[in-house]
Order: structure tokens, then C-alpha cells, then sequence
């Protein structure tokens, strides 16, 4: 089973946020997740994100991989493997 660190699109028509999950690879974009690491919302300026370090650390130790967008948020806010 591929575990991914990815976006889930949350809000309405063009005010989109997201949550940062940890998911089954082959589970849908808005679909089953194991855990919620943190939100990003691109639309406010600066973009705000929360992120849980402990959560998002334990599951890089175990394997997940971040999708591209997730690896620059986790990189901004200085988490790495």
C-alpha cells in the first residue's frame, strides 16, 4: 500500500482551502484518508498553513510520500525526513 501526504480540496466555488492528509494512494483526491496533518489556505496573503510537525514527521519516517505541493509547504515550514 503506497501512502501519500497530500490536498484535499475543501470550501466553496473559487474559495477553495485544503487539509493536509496522509491517504491510500489509490483512494480519490476528496475521498478516505487514515489522518489529518494540517490545513493550507492559499487564499489568504501571506498563505496561511498549520501544520502538526510530530504527525508529519512520524508518517515521513514510515514511508509516506508527499506529493510535490505538500514537499514545498512541509519545506517552508522547515520539516524534513
Amino acid at each position: 500500500m503506497a501512502v501519500k501526504i497530500r490536498l484535499r480540496r475543501m470550501g466553496q466555488k473559487k474559495a477553495p482551502y485544503y487539509r493536509i492528509i496522509v491517504a491510500d494512494g489509490r483512494s480519490p483526491r476528496d475521498g478516505r484518508f487514515i489522518e489529518e496533518i494540517g490545513t493550507y489556505d492559499p487564499s489568504t496573503e501571506p498563505s496561511t498553513v498549520k501544520v502538526n510537525e510530530e504527525l508529519a514527521k512520524k508518517w515521513l519516517a514510515n514511508g509516506a510520500q508527499p506529493t510535490e505541493v505538500v514537499s514545498k509547504i512541509f519545506k517552508n515550514a522547515g520539516i524534513t525526513k
